[in-house]
Parts: C-alpha cells; structure tokens; sequence
C-alpha cells in the first residue's frame, strides 16, 4: 500500500472524443447498469437471498418491510428500463441477422478503449456484460448509417487531423474514500491495512455518497478525465491492479484514499484499425437527430408489459 500526500497544479491534457456516438452508448450502458444491480439484490446465494411474499426484510421499531414490497418497489424503480435493456439487445441482435451486419472483438475492444480513454465510466458493467452491450450499440450504429456513403479521403482527413484520439493513455480503474480530513484518512487506512474491506469503508465513511454507494467506485480515470480532482488522476497513474494508495490531499480540502482494480494499457490505434469506425461516426454525424433501439421494435415485433412504446 501506497502511503503518499499528494498535491498537483500541473494542467491536465484534455481531449474531446466522440459526442453521439458516446452520448448513445452511455444511455445503453445505463440500462446495463439497472440490469446489474436488479441482478445483484435478487440472486441467490448473494448478499440478499431470495424469500417468500410476506417474509420481513428490514424493520423500523415495530414497523416491517415484507419482500413483496421491496421487490414492488425495485420493479417501480429500475425495472422498466432494465426490461427495456433486454428488448433493445434482442432486437437488435434481430437486426443484425436481417441486414448481415457482423462485429468484430476487435471493434469491441476498440469502443471500450475509447470510452475509457473519454474519462467516461462504465459503471458496475465489466466483462461479457459490457461486451454485449457495446456490441448492441454497434449494431445499432452500423444499422442506422448502412446507406450513407462516406468518401475515403474525409475518413483519412479526419484521422490526420485527430491522430491524437485515438493515441489512448493508460486507464485504471478507480474506487476512492474520501475523508474530511488527514487525521479521519489515516485511521482509514490502518483499518484497510488490517484487512478491512475498501468497498464497505467507503459505503459506510466517504463523504462522496454518490460514489460511497457503489463501494467507492468512480469508473475508469486516465489523463483526460476531465471531473476528476487532478491530484486522484495523477496518484493512480502508474498504479498496480489491487495496489491502493493515500492520503491525497484534495483541491476542496477533504482527503482521498484510492484503490486500483484494473489497468488498462494504452495503445496508438493505426488507421487501419479505426477506419471503419471513423467513417460510422462521420456517417452518424449525417443523421438529423440520435437514433435509440425503440425505433426498430415495430419492425421486429417487439412487445412488453408496459404497452405501446
């Protein structure tokens, strides 16, 4: 463990990457997001196991929470977009067998690469989730400009005059605690280097509650992340996956601890590699407004619970 106090003023290079097609692809991702955490309350064998209708799952003095009403008011909250989530892959996935449109892993890596490179998060989703989520995005994308001709040399004017994007740094994924103070950070770290869990500190001690809740976590941070306090971007570059380091003093004046669960290597993607996706994303920025799944539903036959889209 890394025990450092570090402030920075030296400017952070920002980079603007790509607009819609990252705006799309986030709303996607958020969709993934309620799947997950639906997923994560009601699986067996997790921190909550499944129970009957009338079985008590919290209480308030002599008030009770049965687990029909906790999942009733889960279904209110999250579970419309999730189920929306789960139609929008299928039609898609419906979509691509229609039109014969194919994506590559490597157009996959290439997605992730630059949404992390974007300073965006990816939020719980990781893995064959993630995955597929951006392979539904692609889809979509590759549907929607199918007939929209992009001439070679705006493609390969676009590259020259952006190589710089798709030059991405290394990212790393990051869950931080933060403290009021040095003093409340120390003791916070004497707690996890005894053992304790960095997730359950920063749910039950961050002063940041909206990270807090999700165990600390705040996505994937690298050198142009843009809502990041500089000093947390300049602590986890360099870092080890499980290393955690701190205290860091904060512009604010609060302190953070920091964890690394992943690195991610940078890479310079070639022209060759991104050709493709830049002349989608000069397409897409043809069309007269964002397009989402919904638009295919009628198509493929698409129906749900809640009626009409």
């Amino acid at each position: 463990m890394r025990r450092q106090r570090t402030e920075t003023d030296q400017p952070i290079r920002k980079r603007r990457l790509k607009t819609k097609p990252v705006l799309i692809l986030l709303a996607i991702l958020l969709g993934g997001n309620l799947l997950w955490f639906t997923l994560w309350l009601t699986k067996d064998g997790g921190s909550v196991k499944s129970a009957g209708t009338g079985e008590q799952v919290a209480s308030v003095g002599k008030e009770v929470v049965t687990h029909e009403e906790w999942v009733a008011a889960m279904e209110e909250q999250v579970g419309r977009e999730t189920l929306r989530g789960l139609v929008n892959q299928k039609v898609m996935e419906a979509a691509a067998k229609e039109y014969g449109i194919k994506v590559s892993e490597d157009e996959i890596d290439l997605e992730i690469a630059m949404l992390r490179a974007g300073g965006e998060g990816t939020g719980e989703l990781t893995g064959e989730p993630l995955r597929k989520q951006v392979k539904s995005q692609l889809i979509l994308e590759k549907v929607l400009t199918k007939d929209i001709i992009i001439e070679d040399g705006a493609v390969e004017d676009y590259y020259e005059k952006n190589e710089s994007l798709y030059d991405v740094k290394p990212s790393y994924r990051t869950a931080v605690i933060i403290l009021p103070n040095q003093s409340e950070a120390e003791k916070a770290l004497g707690e996890l280097e005894n053992g304790s869990s960095f997730g359950a500190l920063a749910r039950e001690r961050s002063a940041d509650r909206v990270s807090g809740s999700l165990g600390g976590e705040i996505g994937y941070v690298s050198e142009s992340s843009e809502n990041i306090d500089p000093a947390i971007v300049s602590a986890v570059t360099g870092m080890k996956k499980d290393e955690t380091a701190g205290p860091i003093a904060l512009a604010d004046g609060t302190v953070a601890i920091v964890k690394v669960s992943d690195a991610a290597e940078g890479r310079l993607f070639k022209f060759k590699e991104v050709k493709d996706q830049i002349r989608r994303e000069l397409a897409i920025e043809q069309l007269p407004q964002s397009v989402t799944p919904e638009v295919f539903w009628e198509e493929f036959g698409a129906e749900w619970i809640y009626g009409k889209e």
